[in-house]
């Protein structure tokens, strides 16, 4: 039977989801209120004239996670989606009709880079064996961690590799490979944390084995099934989800979270946890309850934002796989304009997705759907014009690069960009990835799950412990669950 504890969940995003999943299987009376007409977070979903495109998240990696999260309720994944292996997993762009694919194997992967640099083949396998037992480390033991105590990072294991941590992946990757090309691969798994290669701890190296050990994969009809899913058993456990519910205060009473107001409306709880924007979660406190200043927010090293385009084309697509990436221009000018200096690039890097190319459900028969993304750094100036400028300065590289003509092919185009983060996520800053994992916003450095300033509030989500990516939304929504159920 259920207690009569009483929680409230602020947002749906994929960590919301997980928390409500865990906090219902242990007897609490759960309701989600997302501010959206739609579930999901960043992870909702656009449809158009027969088109479908996920807004956010379109790589799945770390299926592990995936299944841990499913387990835990006695279910598996394919329960609720169909999931498919992408061969190849992605090809790397450098330039015209030149690129390198990454296959769906190691074996495969290695005689790409044979193919690339004789003998780098022997040095990668050695390369992803070490990747491999740091994410045996991590993903299957240290992110389990709630960030309360820098004891938590001190293991057997990470004793004999703390030089790791002191050392950088693109310290790490630059050592063994000297290719610049093949560098810049390995070095590319770690954009999903954040931060540049230079200011990311060598031992996220395990991001190396997600992709070249375990793989890149699809979920039939798009990443929002994984949403569907989570929430389809959520609800199973009891879990009461409500959309255009915006939550505009939490209620404190004598130092304690006791409801918050939606739409001018009191809700009551014994419990609130926010998978809402850290940031913004604090703005519906009084002052004197939040943890972190303006400038806190200000000093910290956030993960880019981006500039999204999703464009229906009236033909099929050539030379581009499922995930194609575009390294044909200067990827360090193009970090120093996120990190070291804030601006848009001249000549941006970018990427492109084209689900239809796998799934059937994506664009209709003949047609292609494209998704292009260049990160860019959070809180630039967003304007028609200057989303126009991209737009083109991108497809006509990607004309030239895949040797075809597609401009004249674009039955419409839909865009998302800094200014839509802040109104539909309330993201600080636009940002699109949450806090970036540096050395020292890694684990208890991170704002913390539980307010140290109000009473039974708490916090899940990609600012908070243990960072940003889909599969650790899921571990941070896991770990919240039980901080509230052991508090």
């Amino acid at each position: 039977m259920k207690s009569q504890k009483k929680t409230i969940i602020i947002g749906s995003g994929f960590s919301a989801l997980a928390a409500a999943s865990y906090l219902s299987k242990s007897g609490q009376d759960v309701s989600i209120f997302e501010k959206n007409s739609q579930i999901g977070g960043r992870a909702r979903q656009l449809k158009k004239e027969g088109f479908t495109f996920d807004i956010g998240p379109t790589w799945y990696w770390m299926p592990d996670v995936f299944e841990r999260f499913f387990a835990d309720f006695g279910k598996l994944p394919s329960d609720y989606y169909s999931l498919e292996k992408l061969s190849p997993a992605y090809s790397v762009y450098f330039g015209v009709e030149d690129r390198i694919t990454i296959g769906d194997t190691l074996d495969k992967i290695c005689e790409a880079f044979e193919s690339e640099e004789a003998g780098s083949s022997k040095t990668l396998r050695k390369f992803i064996d070490k990747a491999r037992k740091n994410y045996d480390i991590a993903i299957k033991d240290l992110v389990y961690r709630p960030g309360l105590s820098p004891l938590e990072l001190v293991t057997p294991e990470t004793a004999v590799r703390v030089g790791q941590f002191f050392s950088t992946i693109q310290r790490d990757v630059r050592k063994a490979f000297k290719n610049e090309r093949l560098a810049l691969i390995l070095e590319f798994p770690v954009l999903f944390l954040g931060a540049k290669a230079s200011k990311t701890p060598g031992f996220y190296s395990f991001m190396n084995y997600a992709d070249f050990g375990i793989g890149t994969f699809h979920p039939k009809k798009g990443m929002y099934e994984v949403v569907k899913g989570m929430a389809a058993l959520a609800k199973e456990l009891g879990v009461v989800i409500r959309t255009d519910m915006n939550v505009e205060e939490i209620i404190i009473d004598q130092g304690r979270a006791s409801g918050v107001i939606v739409n001018g409306q009191k809700y009551m709880a014994d419990l609130v946890l926010s998978g809402a924007d850290y940031h913004h979660s604090e703005t519906l406190l009084p002052k004197k309850y939040r943890q972190y200043s303006e400038d806190y927010w200000d000093r910290k090293t956030f993960a880019p934002s981006s500039l999204l385009f999703y464009i229906g084309f009236d033909k099929k697509l050539i030379n581009v796989d499922h995930h194609t990436l575009f390294f044909d221009v200067d990827f360090e000018k193009h970090a120093e304009a996120i990190y070291d200096n804030a601006k848009w690039p001249e000549d941006p890097l970018f990427y492109a997705s084209f689900p239809s190319i796998t799934d059937d459900h994506a664009a209709p028969n003949g047609k292609e759907a494209g998704i292009f993304l260049i990160p860019i750094a959070p809180g630039l100036e967003d304007t028609p014009e200057i989303r126009a400028v991209y737009l083109d300065k991108i497809l006509t590289r990607f004309e030239s690069l895949t040797n075809q003509n597609v401009k004249n092919s674009i039955i419409f185009t839909e865009s998302f960009c800094v200014n839509d983060f802040v109104r539909d996520y309330n993201s600080y800053k636009g940002n699109a990835y949450g806090m970036a994992n540096t050395l020292l916003q890694t684990a208890f450095l991170r704002p913390k799950l539980k307010s140290k300033k109000v009473k039974n509030l708490f916090f899940t989500g990609q600012l908070s412990v243990p960072g940003p990516g889909v599969p650790p939304s899921l571990i941070s929504g896991k770990l919240v669950a039980d901080l509230m159920q052991n508090d």
